[in-house]
């Protein structure tokens, strides 16, 4: 199993779920929108992200969605940077993660 897609398979999984809770509870919005004012006065991060991140949250939902959701080079390297820790809790995350890797490990 590819390490790298794992990966990439977990984070778009992860922000799949978050994209379904953002949609029945967008007031979650507003800790993203906080965890980004901190961020972006902290030049260990990625501003380029910072920047981006806060524009699609507060932008339209169906780009928030598309970046989120989606399988573009853009939308996977936002995954990368990534403000929506805590959204899902722990243990959704490991299932989450479980079934990924349970998935990806069936034979084709």
């Amino acid at each position: 199993m590819d390490p790298h897609a794992l990966a990439e398979a977990r984070s778009l999984a992860f922000h799949q779920a978050v994209c379904a809770r953002v949609e029945v509870a967008p007031e979650l919005l507003d800790v993203v929108r906080a965890r980004l004012d901190q961020w972006r006065c902290d030049p260990s991060k990625p501003q380029q992200y910072v920047r981006a991140w806060r524009r699609l949250v507060d932008g339209p939902p169906e780009e928030l969605r598309a970046a989120l959701t989606g399988n573009g080079d853009e939308a996977l390297a936002l995954r990368q940077a990534s403000p929506f820790a805590g959204i899902i809790d722990a243990r959704e995350r490991w299932r989450i993660w479980s079934e990924v890797r349970a998935r990806m490990a069936e034979p084709a």
